[in-house]
């Protein structure tokens, strides 16, 4: 794309802003940004000002399996989880592609020390728990780790100089997350630099389109893989690829699943996994009506009880068939550094949009999804915050119940 192109593009748009220091660039800077500018996805803008609020359909609770009925058939789901894994159906996707900022760290938050007496990464303690289910198979799988552009370098040399955490390196593969531009909460997307637009990822719902558009289209289908279990980097109890929870999401027919754990409160704040209008739903929690959170069954139990952990398992032929539908533009209110009157400057206050999709709209799509309880003091230890609720202290708390040596 050459300047001509590019501008043509702009004022189609009304974004001409994007060349206002086109021509105090050197030769490669202009390249720079004209590249970016031929990449650039402006359909994101069209969500600015739509003025819908979520509307909730007819709510109804999660076709789910508690912990008690998973026990009872916990032989039986395994055995099938374990054929699954040893057939290489089943691989994992890491999504990474956070900073370790609100735990006071600039670098990957998955190479954030959790340890106390010894340094343990959450990525390091994440592939130890998956080591837990390999041995348990006897075999391993493909884990796909998705990064972004600001991570992405630190992430893939982390793994390397760790050897890999004693994985098998041929089956671990980086990719990015795709980007989208960000705003003005008038529709003027930012330049980050005279040079450079302001990018941000698209959210966590962009996990399998990046996959796809980073080539693993053919890889998945040339190597037989039917499942992918998703599952977040903030989470230092993740079990993933767990047979128990693979066995009873296939054994079920749904084309997905999702681990759950019991609320412990109407406000705690998490999304719920429910129905809305027949179709699976998660409902965040500041969405949720109040006297849906509070309803209760005879025996006291909230009646939505079911919060998500960001522990999914997708059918990869169902995914085939939704993943390029529309998924819903999320506008999240941020303070975006961005040049302004030929300055960078550096916001204190929210002055713009970013734009991100969300992996709970994907469930909706799925059309029916399996809600597993786990024990929430075995598998939940968020590292959301620097201290307090969901923070360093309360999952190393959490390692230790569970026998991790810190």
């Amino acid at each position: 794309m050459d300047y001509t192109q590019a501008k043509k593009l702009l004022e189609k748009y009304n974004q001409t802003q994007l060349l206002d220091y086109y021509d105090e660039l050197d030769e490669q800077s202009k390249k720079r940004l004209l590249c970016d500018i031929e990449k650039l996805d402006f359909s994101v803008l069209e969500n600015i000002g739509s003025g819908q609020e979520r509307k909730i359909g007819i709510l109804s609770p999660a076709d789910a399996l508690s912990v008690e009925e998973l026990d009872k058939d916990r032989e039986k789901y395994e055995k099938v989880g374990i054929e699954a894994i040893k057939s290489g159906k089943v691989a994992a996707v890491l999504l990474a592609g956070g900073q370790g900022t609100r735990l006071g760290s600039s670098l990957p938050k998955g190479m954030f020390n959790i340890g106390v007496n010894k340094k343990l990464s959450i990525f390091e303690q994440q592939m130890n728990n998956i080591q837990q289910v390999v041995n348990k198979a006897g075999a391993d799988f493909h884990i796909f780790v998705m990064t972004s552009d600001i991570n992405h370098a630190d992430t893939c040399n982390f793994f390397k100089e760790n050897d890999y955490f004693g994985y098998n390196p041929q089956k671990i593969h980086f990719y990015k997350q795709k980007l989208a531009p960000t705003s003005s909460f008038d529709g003027k997307i930012y330049l980050e630099e005279k040079d450079k637009i302001s990018l941000s990822p698209n959210g966590n719902g962009g996990w399998y389109s990046s996959l796809i558009e980073a080539g693993y289209g053919d890889f998945l289908r040339e190597n037989g893989i039917e499942w992918l279990n998703i599952y977040a980097v903030d989470n230092v109890l993740q079990r993933i690829c767990d047979p128990v929870f693979i066995g009873a999401t296939i054994n079920s027919g749904c084309a997905c699943g999702s681990k759950v754990v019991k609320k412990v409160s109407p406000q705690e704040k998490v999304g719920v996994l429910c129905k809305e209008d027949g179709l699976p739903t998660i409902i965040e929690y500041y969405e949720m009506p109040e006297k849906y959170a509070c309803m209760r069954d005879a025996d006291g139990e909230l009646t939505y009880r079911y919060g998500v952990i960001l522990n999914y398992l997708f059918a990869v032929d169902k995914l085939n068939q939704i993943y390029k539908d529309k998924l819903p533009c999320h506008l999240a209110v941020k303070a975006i550094a961005h040049v302004e009157n030929g300055k960078k400057v550096v916001p204190e206050a929210p002055c713009g949009y970013k734009f991100e999709t969300l992996v709970v709209d994907i469930v909706r799509l799925m059309g029916t999804c399996l809600a597993v309880e786990v024990e929430r003091t075995r598998e939940f230890a968020p590292v959301k915050n620097k201290t307090g609720v969901d923070s360093v202290d309360s999952a190393r708390e959490l390692l230790k119940l569970n026998g991790v040596e810190l």
